[in-house]
């Protein structure tokens, strides 16, 4: 059970977080604003980094650092692009696929055995984004779109695989390999980062201490979570329940503007639905 609060707990901080980058989506280009995220949340975690044993198992670290690169550095990236392209609402219903996948990943790439009602489950999480996104009858239009958020996803169940392989296989704790990863994203986006004086005093301004709360909210802890997550339970039942995270918005539109419509109501109900089902089953 303390998997399945951790992937609950992963959702609300990526929720309440995204209201923050929101406000700050207009401070810089999205890769610039995905390398500033990565390097404040490994300042962060600077300790864990200086003191972790980097030389005791260069396999798993080898499979962190890809994991942060496909994952974070790719899988976010992509996913930024796909938002600029098709607007949040239809990028999310490409990200809804995202939990049947991670179910079907379990069971070809991990061998793991998903009970019947982890499947029923994530067809109804991913029926519940679907609604939160709503109508998406112009995707055809733009195919480059479409593929980046396809990518997005499938970068962002690599990387979970590869966190839960090392996980599984190894005494790293979900704080290490969380930092770790976050360092790959980093090292990843690194080529892309071109600082300046501008940019220094940028992030040091007032907005510069909301990123930083956003980084710590969202990433930091939103990340430890999800390492948690992946040793506790397998990917695909932590997906779903982790998918839940844009229902979960669904409870910041009022103050946003966005009241609660009817759609929003079944979304949630089916999500709820979704989770009760998931909680239900084994690790």
């Amino acid at each position: 059970m303390t998997g399945h609060l951790a992937a609950l707990g992963a959702a609300l901080a990526w929720t309440l977080a995204s209201g923050l980058w929101r406000s700050l989506s207009s401070q810089g280009s999205a890769l610039a604003l995905n390398a500033a995220k990565n390097g404040m949340a490994c300042l962060v975690f600077l300790p864990v980094l200086l003191t972790f044993p980097w030389w005791d198992d260069s396999s798993a670290v080898g499979l962190l650092l890809l994991s942060g690169i496909v994952g974070i550095a790719a899988g976010d990236s992509f996913y930024l692009a796909a938002l600029r392209r098709l607007g949040t609402r239809r990028t999310l219903t490409v990200e809804a696929i995202g939990p049947v996948l991670a179910s079907i990943g379990s069971v070809v790439l991990m061998g793991e055995v998903l009970e019947p009602q982890a499947w029923i489950g994530a067809a109804m999480v991913t029926s519940a984004v679907v609604l939160v996104a709503g109508p998406s009858d112009s995707m055809s239009r733009d195919g480059a779109g479409l593929t980046l958020a396809l990518l997005a996803v499938l970068c962002g169940l690599g990387g979970a695989f590869l966190a839960r392989e090392v996980l599984i296989s190894s005494a790293l704790t979900p704080l290490q390999t969380a930092s770790v990863r976050l360092f790959g994203g980093w090292l990843g986006l690194l080529p892309l980062l071109r600082p300046n004086r501008e940019s220094i005093q940028h992030w040091i301004s007032p907005l510069g201490v909301q990123m930083m709360f956003a980084t710590v909210l969202g990433t930091n802890l939103g990340i430890v979570l999800q390492q948690f997550v992946f040793q506790q339970m397998a990917v695909g039942p932590g997906v779903t329940l982790m998918g839940t995270a844009p229902v979960m918005a669904l409870l910041l539109g009022r103050f946003e503007g966005d009241p609660i419509q009817p759609r929003g109501i079944a979304a949630a109900l089916l999500a709820v639905a979704g989770v009760a089902l998931t909680t239900t089953t084994g690790s």
